[in-house]
């Protein structure tokens, strides 16, 4: 993982650095050491942070903290969600809980592919408080009811991310309304699935999204009655089917705050708190149902892991749809956040930005930036930080994200390790990797902060236990050395109560042991490493047998490729009748372009991409990626195609987290494959 320096300077000037380097070390290394605690640091990172309880290698594994009993409460008598917002509005009343950027304009730009794109200007964010937010939603939960929406019985949202999503979500919570949440890149028939599954009759959506999205399925979900929208500026809709009333968020809050309404009827511990339609990377979305006490185990486990979780500001970000103009900051940089979830995705991006920008730096600057790059990969290592370096080299790019984060955390698909050790040097903090599924609320393992390894998901949280499940056919056994390896199936009061009436998969992929415990089938292999750390090494479903026999992991193939700087995205696709492996790629628009340059071939982005000599020329660099990768000959692609049109949710090849869906990128690609495998 040391970044390659192409030493065009003097050799003197080199040795000149170094020498300041090593003599700023020896001068503050032993005052250093005394005053940081990093002695603790280091011991806390080497020790074993989870074991097997049975002292069989298959499990079940627990936090060494709560060897004889999984935790699943935070606070006492706390055990529904309606009781953790209000144990948060008592304790922390005026502090900030939900902030949203003023829009000050906003323009259509349309991009050559036609894709179009909005371009705004941000003005400050505007906060509510928690108990403004729990006002709000307790006349909204009111106003529901008076609109004719009963206790226990399904509602769904179908939003975007953004403030009001929470406030209606904290009204179903005290009401006792079960939530059904469908991510809004879903497409019609998916949303339709779900609407009609759940038998929802009110919905809660935006302006946006009823023009765009449910307008035109409204007709195939006939028990629909109520339509809320949660923009402030009422409008009309003549032209909804029949019977179908559409009603503004201010105005259902209004109704709600009339005095001779009924109070809401409490949810208990096991009610169905939300029913999540999954982002669906196979096949129609399949409802997940949580109960409030899923939740609530998730929230303590993650808690328990990550430190200070209840100070200052924190921040998700993942939107591909909205850039920001010229002239107006960025959310973090104006929200200076102390804690961020990312997908990989961003980060990748990120990553591969900044990266553009050293190899743009003068022959000085980018071998101050390399040497002090390798230097602190070199003391991390060992445990120890480098305020010179942070001060002086990395400054700059750590305050891409406000200057302020003190964890990164990522989660939702694996996170290559040139990624995460690059986050952790220039971000001057540590990148905290999560594993979890909407089947176990999110929550399974989260590495410590004081664990700066690269390629681990980390220990078992204290609210879940793991097994290994040896698995015959892709040759993963508990017995293997020198780790256990196999299927990863989660257990506790964190994993979810199923499917919504999908009573077939519910046995496929859940069950209860002998202590009433449930149980899911995660599908993934795992190995344990000696500190009982788990990596997540491949997936059964991405597994493929070629024709000779070999097994070819398709998503460790990605991940290799996706170091790669040429490219932005990348889906490796096997047929089983085949001997070899090719691939789909999005290249990275402004390296393919220096590339076609290179080599004199020009035209729009559509043509290079099209153009077979870029495409003989991409697959070469692909090549030599994977080599070095250390990837198996029958692994490396032997075709691809470029594609000009990257991936993002709307385009419905990727989940709102950004994973693939292969079966919707094998139809989209067909005739590629067909071509690339000699049909055509």
């Amino acid at each position: 993982l040391r970044m390659k320096l192409k030493e065009d300077m003097s050799p003197l000037l080199l040795q000149v650095f170094r020498s300041v380097i090593w003599v700023y070390s020896v001068i503050t290394f032993l005052p250093w050491y005394l005053l940081s605690g990093a002695s603790g640091s280091q011991a806390r990172a080497k020790r074993v942070k989870a074991r097997s309880v049975s002292g069989n290698p298959a499990g079940p594994y627990r936090a060494v903290s709560n060897q004889l009993k999984l935790v699943s409460l935070l606070h006492e008598g706390v055990d529904t969600l309606d009781k953790v917002f209000e144990y948060a509005v008592v304790h922390f009343p005026q502090r900030d809980c939900l902030g949203t950027r003023e829009v000050l304009s906003e323009e259509d730009e349309i991009q050559p592919n036609g894709k179009v794109f909005k371009k705004v200007i941000l003005g400050d964010y505007n906060w509510l408080s928690y108990e403004d937010t729990f006002h709000l939603s307790q006349r909204f939960g009111s106003g529901l009811a008076s609109l004719g929406q009963k206790p226990l019985c399904n509602i769904a949202i179908f939003c975007e991310t953004r403030a009001e999503w929470i406030i209606a979500a904290q009204a179903c919570f005290m009401y006792n309304f079960p939530l059904v949440t469908l991510y809004s890149t879903l497409g019609g028939a998916a949303i339709a699935h779900g609407l009609n599954e759940t038998e929802v009759t009110h919905i809660i959506t935006s302006k946006d999204l009823l023009q765009s999205r449910l307008k035109a399925i409204l007709m195939d979900v006939p028990r629909l009655k109520h339509i809320i929208l949660v923009d402030k500026k009422p409008t009309s809709w003549p032209d909804l089917p029949r019977g179908i009333m559409v009603h503004n968020m201010a105005a259902v809050q209004e109704l709600g705050s009339k005095p001779e309404n009924c109070k809401p009827q409490i949810p208990v511990p096991s009610d169905i708190a939300v029913i999540m339609y999954t982002s669906g990377s196979t096949g129609i979305p399949k409802g997940v149902m949580i109960s409030h006490s899923n939740i609530i185990a998730g929230i303590t486990g993650m808690a328990e892991r990550i430190p200070n979780l209840n100070i200052a500001s924190e921040t998700s970000d993942g939107s591909t749809k909205f850039r920001g103009k010229f002239g107006s900051k960025g959310d973090t940089s104006v929200l200076r956040p102390t804690l961020m979830a990312a997908v990989p995705e961003i980060m990748d991006r990120i990553y591969k930005n900044v990266m553009t920008k050293v190899e743009e730096m003068s022959s000085v600057q980018k071998t101050l930036f390399v040497l002090a790059y390798n230097y602190k990969m070199e003391q991390l290592s060992k445990g120890y930080s480098t305020p010179l370096c942070d001060r002086l080299v990395f400054r700059k790019v750590r305050s891409l994200l406000g200057g302020n984060t003190r964890m990164l955390l990522s989660g939702g698909a694996p996170l290559s390790a040139a990624t995460q050790r690059f986050m952790n040097i220039c971000f001057c903090c540590p990148v905290g990797q999560g594993y979890g599924l909407t089947e176990t609320c999110g929550a399974g393992t989260i590495s410590e902060f004081s664990d700066y390894s690269t390629g681990r998901v980390g220990a078992p949280l204290v609210c879940s236990e793991f097994m290994l499940k040896d698995w015959e056919e892709g040759g993963y056994f508990s017995t293997d050395k020198p780790n256990p390896r196999g299927e990863i199936l989660i257990g506790g009061p964190n994993v979810t109560m199923g499917y919504y009436k999908n009573e077939q998969k519910n046995r496929e992929d859940f069950f209860v042991d002998a202590n009433g415990q449930r149980w899911f089938c995660t599908g993934d292999i795992g190995e344990f490493h000696h500190d009982g750390c788990l990596k997540i090494i491949d997936r059964k479903k991405d597994l493929v047998k070629l024709q000779a026999g070999e097994y070819v992991s398709l998503g460790k193939v990605e991940a290799v490729l996706k170091n790669c700087s040429l490219i932005d995205n990348i889906c490796a696709y096997a047929n089983s009748d085949e001997s070899f492996v090719i691939g789909f790629v999005v290249p990275n628009q402004k390296q393919l372009t220096v590339l076609a340059e290179q080599k004199g071939i020009r035209g729009s982005w559509e043509e290079l991409c099209n153009h077979a000599e870029m495409e003989k020329e991409v697959l070469r660099i692909i090549t030599d990626a994977a080599v070095t990768g250390k990837l198996e000959r029958f692994e490396i692609p032997k075709k691809i195609r470029l594609s000009a049109e990257p991936w993002t949710p709307e385009t419905g090849l990727v989940t709102d987290a950004f994973k693939l869906k292969r079966k919707e990128l094998k139809t989209h690609y067909q005739d590629d494959i067909e071509r690339m495998y000699g049909g055509k």
